[in-house]
């Protein structure tokens, strides 16, 4: 059986070229011979609410079986650790992998009650053998200073800090595919 791979995408328009699309082709295109790719559209992705997400991700995880990785692009990256962190889940999780991802709360330009984690999140995460941070160092969507903030809050997880400004990660990022195919 092929092992699951399920990508939540950021927020914003999902249509073909725009958000997080582009990164998933190139995933499900990279992985779609060993793994089973699942990349469901999240609701209301231009206006998202968090309990909104936060239902649909569970539905979706109830919806696997075996080992799982999880991947979540920006917004997609902080719905997850908000739901791992606030919800206890019966599956087997293999890597958890965070992708430009908000810290919410971290400074005045990044302020959502409905997004922020709960104080100590990290003592709440599920142990998971594979946690991966990827950030690019001078992004100008999701400032640097986030994944600085998640790397010391989870000292356990692996960082990726990449060169040049990607976000969306347009043309993929081989790097994730290689850090998967490792594990």
């Amino acid at each position: 059986m092929k092992k699951t791979v399920l990508f939540i995408h950021s927020a914003g328009p999902q249509g073909q070229g725009q958000g997080s699309s582009n990164l998933s082709s190139y995933l499900s295109k990279e992985l779609g011979e060993t793994y089973r790719f699942v990349s469901p559209k999240m609701p209301e992705p231009e206006n998202p609410v968090c309990a909104h997400w936060k239902q649909q991700l569970e539905k979706e995880l109830h919806k696997l079986t075996g080992e799982v990785t999880l991947i979540g692009h920006s917004l997609g990256g902080s719905v997850l650790l908000k739901y791992l962190t606030e919800h206890s889940l019966d599956l087997a999780i293999s890597g958890l992998f965070i992708i430009a991802s908000p810290y919410w709360g971290l400074d005045k330009n990044w302020q959502s009650k409905e997004f922020t984690l709960q104080r100590n999140f990290e003592q709440k995460l599920p142990s998971i053998p594979n946690l991966f941070l990827y950030h690019s160092v001078d992004e100008d969507i999701v400032p640097f200073a986030h994944h600085i903030a998640y790397a010391e809050k989870l000292p356990q997880a692996t960082t990726r800090e990449l060169e040049g400004k990607q976000h969306l990660f347009l043309n993929g990022l081989p790097i994730l595919v290689q850090d998967i195919e490792g594990m």
